[in-house]
């Protein structure tokens, strides 16, 4: 398995041989620095990493991203060389790849929207017809035939050509932005099937959405716009050289993720606000103006689709507008006794989320078990899902009686047509089944009839509690099969079942004149803030979807009590799903206890570390990268007999790049700067080919010398050993790190002017905890 932290090879003193044994102490090796000389608490002698996770539904090696800018002498000369009109050209390509983020993700999800709805209604319309004519069997296996049929096409897709493309992506896109490379979740592959099985995953009539997807479609726009494409179909465009590296990508990736919660939710500000709570780990304010760039031009493009599909032209798609559950004409009045009401309904909603979290956490380390055991598992587990979902959603609308309709409601009670909150199903003239309403509703239409406002008589109490069990139960067991699936819908719908049911409780209870659509909307804000532990993204999307800004103080109000709730209990789904998947995710707040450790002790759990010299033999460089798997070596220069300092570090894809063009020297000299840029330029060393088994090199070759003064990035970001580990870990997240070098205290003659070198993998806490045990303890009284 490769390695990314450089450890021990090479000649020399130390040295880890193949069985991984250090011959010496690494502790005595360090020459003369007594930090690292006194005992340390009890510890195991090396510092372990596990570099592979779940991607997806695919187990992958994972490496760290290059998000820190490598200024070696090559990329400074070609910073210097850029002509004012490159510049600009690079500055509009940028704002023109957000727009066009913005504009492809805004029609794809459109598209998507007027295909599940017209799948979904055309289904339910049949089946619906087959229960008017009591042939209750025959609407049965339709029903289930026809959402097995849909599911087996997003399971096959997910299972056979994109195993990366299950699941929603947030989490891969949260750890990819935090600077892990999470490889194949944003190709062209995976946005294919993305798009078709998110259509056929939500149109089954799984208890899924498509938000999740469309903030994974996004990203993936955003990254083969930036590469201009990906494979042999990949445009070699001049201009998108400037975006070969992982920065520029990381910023788009940004405006993807933030277009997609926008599309879905459509709402421009809280998919900005998504993207800066959420996912983004790195922020600046010219980040911000792209994404709300992009975010807007999604709008723009919901807008037109909506206006162009009004009136039936689009088929079952195009009733209503971007507001989704419109309350504007609601006034909104609390005072004290309000106030208590909402805290109760924000205290039960954190418990409820931090309850569903830790109950999906066993369904998934079942479901881990069962994918295991390879594609048919993965395949027969999806299946069977669907299965159940269909049996639970066709029987239990037969299981509550019919209500009369009011007078008051008109014609529109019952509805026999697609839409309506007055669904007739298997009930006579005149009647209407309040759970069928729910249940056989396209996603949209079902999140109108439970959020209405002014129907407080509309849902039995018993219907409610029905649809909130069985959403929950399914909203368990479906999230983790192999299809593309999203939590926000299925959490929104079972936070709104529980606010008209808190509602019903209470004006019951108490008599309080209580609107039950606003109660649904605070159950729906608590339980998604109980579960994800958002506030101020999920506030925003609220108030831009209900368009009532009322609605402020009392969303904010129980936002923060379900979350002060619910991190009582238990960390967010999303960090949940991280760690499970074994992404190495860095949180913003490190360990209290990480505060009592330092990073040369750190160092000092780890084998040695392997520097090169800045004009170093052919036959050195090519048996370290052959020896390990490590991505930069420490390159360290000795102007003079007896001292040494550090030159910077070398990414191990410039040593290949070296190797392969064997710019090599014939004897051990300095180059000139002009000698490098006639073999090499900043955009050919962007590339990441680190394979060298196709390298072969003569005996002369190998006696040659390799100076590598123009590769050495000359100003990384080092520290000093005495630095506490909280410290580090704080400084590698804000600057989104791949290393970070720790210097020694004391600096002089005999001594190595580098104590060490630590990764992402080595400041996880875990990885951490089993080289010193005695930690753990610690730990818990935190």
């Amino acid at each position: 398995m490769e390695e990314e932290t450089p450890t021990t090879a090479g000649p020399g003193p130390g040295r880890k041989h193949d069985d991984g044994v250090d011959s010496e102490d690494p502790v005595s090796t360090r020459n003369g620095i007594s930090s690292l000389q006194q005992p340390l608490l009890k510890r195991s002698n090396t510092l372990t990493a596990n570099h592979l996770a779940m991607v997806g539904a695919k187990v992958s090696h994972i490496e760290s991203l290059d998000y820190e800018i490598i200024e070696n002498d090559l990329f400074k000369h070609d910073w210097r060389s850029r002509s004012t009109v490159e510049v600009l050209q690079y500055v509009f390509l940028k704002w023109a790849l957000a727009f066009l983020v913005g504009l492809l993700t805004g029609v794809i999800a459109s598209l998507i929207n007027l295909a599940i709805e017209n799948i979904s209604g055309i289904k339910m319309l049949h089946m619906v017809q087959l229960v008017r004519e009591k042939r209750y069997w025959a609407g049965f296996f339709y029903f289930s035939g026809f959402n097995l049929a849909l599911t087996f096409v997003a399971a096959v897709l997910c299972v056979v050509f994109a195993p990366t493309a299950a699941g929603p992506g947030i989490p891969e896109i949260k750890a990819y932005l935090n600077g892990v490379d999470t490889p194949n979740m944003f190709g062209a592959p995976q946005l294919i099937v993305k798009i078709i099985g998110s259509i056929c995953a939500v149109s089954s009539g799984l208890d899924l959405g498509k938000e999740g997807p469309l903030v994974h479609i996004g990203a993936c726009l955003a990254n083969l716009l930036s590469q201009g494409g990906s494979g042999r179909f990949r445009l070699r465009w001049k201009w998108l050289r400037y975006f070969n590296n992982d920065r520029d990508r990381r910023d788009l990736i940004t405006c993807g993720a933030s277009s997609g919660v926008c599309a879905a939710f459509r709402s421009p500000v809280g998919g900005v606000l998504f993207a800066l709570e959420e996912v983004a780990t790195w922020w600046r304010s010219a980040l911000l103006w792209r994404t709300f760039f992009s975010t807007a031009t999604v709008v723009v493009v919901l807008r037109g689709f909506i206006e162009v599909c009004r009136g039936g032209r689009c088929g079952l798609f195009g009733e209503g507008g971007l507001i989704i559950f419109d309350v504007s004409d609601v006034t909104v009045r609390h005072g004290l006794g309000d106030l208590l009401l909402v805290t109760l309904v924000g205290v039960i909603g954190g418990v409820l989320g931090a309850l569903y979290n830790h109950v999906l956490h066993m369904v998934l380390r079942l479901y881990n078990l069962i994918n295991d055991k390879g594609r048919m598992a993965k395949l027969a587990l999806a299946l069977a899902v669907c299965v159940f979902t269909s049996a639970g959603l066709y029987v239990l609308p037969f299981a509550v009686p019919c209500t009369p309709c009011d007078p008051a409601f008109g014609t529109a009670c019952p509805a026999t047509g697609r839409s309506g909150n007055f669904k007739q199903f298997n009930c006579p003239a005149g009647q209407y089944n309040d759970l069928a309403t729910l249940l056989h509703a396209t996603n949209v239409d079902a999140t109108r009839n439970i959020f209405s406002t002014g129907t407080p008589g509309e849902f039995r109490l018993d219907s409610l509690l029905i649809f909130f069990a069985i959403y929950c139960v399914l909203g368990l067991f479906t999230f983790g099969i192999a299809v593309p699936s999203g939590l926000f819908l299925p959490i929104i719908l079972m936070g709104a079942a529980y606010g008209r049911i808190v509602a019903l409780v209470l004006q019951s209870a108490v008599g309080a004149s209580i609107d039950h659509g606003l109660y649904a909307v605070l159950g729906a804000a608590a339980l998604m803030s109980g579960s994800m532990r958002m506030t101020v993204s999920l506030c925003v999307i609220f108030l831009e979807l209900t368009n009532n800004l009322t609605l402020l103080p009392m969303t904010m109000f129980v936002l923060l009590i379900a979350k002060t709730v619910g991190d009582a209990f238990n960390p967010s789904i999303y960090e949940i799903i991280l760690d499970l998947k074994g992404l190495p995710f860095l949180e913003p707040k490190p360990e209290p206890w990480m505060k009592d450790l330092t990073v040369g002790e750190l160092a000092a759990a780890k084998p040695r570390t392997i520097s090169l010299q800045v004009i170093e033999k052919v036959s050195n460089v090519l048996e370290v990268l052959r020896s390990t798997g490590h991505n930069g070596f420490p390159v360290v220069d000795r102007p003079r007999p007896g001292l040494s300092e550090l030159h910077g570090l070398v990414l191990r894809s410039h040593l290949v790049a070296v190797l392969r063009k064997r710019w090599f020297l014939a004897e051990k000299r300095r180059t000139e700067e002009w000698e490098a840029r006639e073999r090499f330029s900043s955009v050919e060393l962007a590339d990441k080919n680190c394979k060298i088994d196709d390298i072969e090199l003569t005996p002369e070759e190998l006696e040659m010398y390799i100076d590598l003064h123009p590769f050495t990035n000359t100003t990384p970001y080092t520290v000093v050993e005495t630095m506490s580990v909280a410290k580090a870990v704080v400084l590698f997240r804000s600057v989104a790190l791949r290393h970070m070098l720790i210097m020694p205290k004391y600096q002089g003659p005999e001594i190595s002017p580098i104590v060490g070198i630590l990764t992402r993998q080595d400041l996880r806490a875990h990885n951490i905890l089993g080289a010193f045990p005695h930690l753990a303890n610690k730990s818990k009284t935190h």
